[in-house]
């Protein structure tokens, strides 16, 4: 399979395929990773989002130095001596539509997911990560249009549980899309999950594989969600910014 290289920003959190991910970037590696992306052509702009297993989405400060003395983290700061062990090893490729410096020099950055991929080594060398990465090809799986509906019906179940919402309100909301793959990423992004399962849901060996989890895991969700005397209404759909 072919590879290619791509810059890293590695997250606390799991990115799917088409799912939009707000991004507000401080620190000086990934400033520079946006610097860069902001000279490549628009339809280029792209770079790998993994989940992190073991370490720090913003780097280890050094507390009681005033701030001019703090040294800058270095491209691997907050991931151990062998980055490629912090990180899940199935990420997804992320399209920067909108780059928006600030005038302190931060960044405003608007990604949305594109396509999964393996991530096989990864390079500290520069002023930021990068790895080398393989195209992970989605696979439809067998059964895919009938548990998309099953799918369906269980998160619509589970919506009313944890929002406390009643018939007339869901009535309202826009329809689920009707295509398995981005159904199976959609509600893989607006379940309330920890992220090592929503991990778990993104490496999914294809769609169907992918919906048979989500159908277990709603209805498991769906029954301890009943059993509690109230919860908030949440808005699921949301993604929080990372704070880089």
């Amino acid at each position: 399979m072919t590879t290619a290289r791509l810059p890293l920003f590695p997250l606390n959190s799991v990115l799917f395929p088409g799912l939009v991910l707000p991004l507000s970037v401080f620190e000086q590696r990934y400033r520079a990773l946006m610097r860069d992306l902001e000279k490549r052509p628009e339809d280029e702009r792209r770079f790998g989002v993994v989940a992190i297993r073991d370490g720090h989405e913003v780097a280890p400060s050094a507390p009681g130095l005033p701030d001019e003395d703090r040294p800058e983290p270095g491209p691997a700061s907050g991931f151990g001596a062998d980055p490629l062990k912090a990180f899940h090893t199935v990420g997804c490729v992320a399209d920067a539509a909108t780059i928006r410096e600030r005038p302190n020099g931060t960044y405003e950055v608007l990604a949305t997911g594109t396509t999964r991929f393996r991530l096989l080594s990864v390079d500290a060398s520069g002023p930021y990560l990068t790895g080398e990465v393989e195209t992970v090809e989605e696979r439809q799986g067998e059964g895919a249009g009938a548990l998309a509906s099953g799918v369906v019906r269980a998160f619509r179940a589970y919506q009313k549980r944890l929002a406390g919402a009643n018939e007339a309100s869901l009535a309202g909301r826009a329809d689920l899309p009707g295509e398995p793959q981005v159904l199976s990423y959609l509600v893989a992004a607006a379940a309330v999950l920890d992220t090592p399962v929503k991990q778990r849901l993104l490496q999914a060996p294809d769609t169907a594989t992918r919906l048979s989890e989500e159908l277990r895991l709603l209805r498991a969700e769906t029954a301890v969600i009943s059993k509690l005397p109230s919860l908030p209404a949440v808005e699921l759909t949301r993604r929080p910014t990372s704070p880089n």
